[in-house]
């Protein structure tokens, strides 16, 4: 859920925004790419068919734009997460 202390950073994949979060530095943003529990999810969703992360993909994280922040509040408003990390998908996922 959104924090007065946390930013909104987007992931890329192999240059495509795929999911917001917050976090509450670009450092602490970046880490969540080398987590092995990401990647394993990200390997089985799909959109349109594509899986969103083949095992050679390129995670990066960045600074959210405009557009990204705003799907992301809106998204978190209507949640009721409890989690440390609530990540929103800018795409849509098969099957949702």
């Amino acid at each position: 859920m959104p924090s007065s202390s946390a930013l909104i950073f987007t992931l890329d994949i192999d240059g495509k925004p795929i999911l917001a979060f917050e976090a509450r530095k670009l450092r602490e943003a970046s880490q969540l790419c080398g987590e092995e529990w990401l990647r394993a999810d990200l390997a089985v969703l799909s959109s349109n068919g594509v899986p969103l992360a083949r095992k050679d993909s390129c995670l990066k994280a960045r600074t959210a734009n405009d557009a990204e922040r705003a799907a992301y509040r809106e998204a978190a408003q209507m949640a009721k997460a409890s989690d440390d990390l609530f990540l929103v998908y800018l795409v849509e996922l098969d099957g949702s």
